[in-house]
């Protein structure tokens, strides 16, 4: 026989195996089975992935209600854009929205306090990553994504946009202030 001849059998599989090949198959049999079982370990025990809802809106609906939260809850203008800030009360329902090529408003929370972070885009698909946290999302126009949030450290945080959306996708930043 040699690699040029095709084998004198073709069926493969009545051709013994060896040893070795049989234990690395039971590894690789194990290692998924105890992969498959952490999967769901790891949702509800490791904190990493974030249990969200989505419904479906529309740009209108969703503009809606971020301009009533903002002009019910504004304190004041960061001056370089025009931008408002608004802080809302504690365990309120606190609107993000992505458009070309920002991110509105600017959020002040408080430490510790829990919010319902509602997410939407009015044009494009973006990506939500809230830095240094490790919190990324997509937000996809005609959905609206629901999490909790709990900050527990003080300071300032950037929102970026990590889809590609455009031309100006790199100057697509927001803050998120935690007093």
């Amino acid at each position: 026989m040699s690699t040029l001849l095709p084998p004198a059998e073709r069926i493969w599989w009545k051709e013994p195996i060896e040893g070795v090949e049989l234990f690395w198959v039971a590894i690789a049999l194990v290692w998924a089975i105890v992969m498959f079982i952490m999967m769901p370990y790891w949702h509800v025990y490791g904190k990493q992935n974030l249990s969200n809802e989505a419904y479906r809106t529309t740009t209108e609906m969703y503009g809606k209600k971020v301009q009533a939260m903002v002009e019910q809850y504004t304190v004041r203008k960061e001056t370089a854009r025009d931008m408002p800030v608004v802080h809302p009360p504690a365990g309120a329902d606190v609107y993000l929205l992505a458009r070309l090529w920002e991110w509105y408003p600017i959020l002040e929370l408080e430490n510790g306090k829990t919010y319902r972070l509602h997410l939407s885009s009015m044009d494009w698909l973006h990506g939500f990553s809230l830095q240094p946290e490790n919190i990324n999302m997509m937000v996809v126009p005609g959905y609206e994504t629901v999490i909790k949030v709990t900050p527990n450290k003080s300071g300032e945080y950037t929102v970026v946009c990590n889809e590609y959306c455009g031309i100006g996708h790199h100057t697509m930043t927001g803050r998120i202030y935690v007093k």
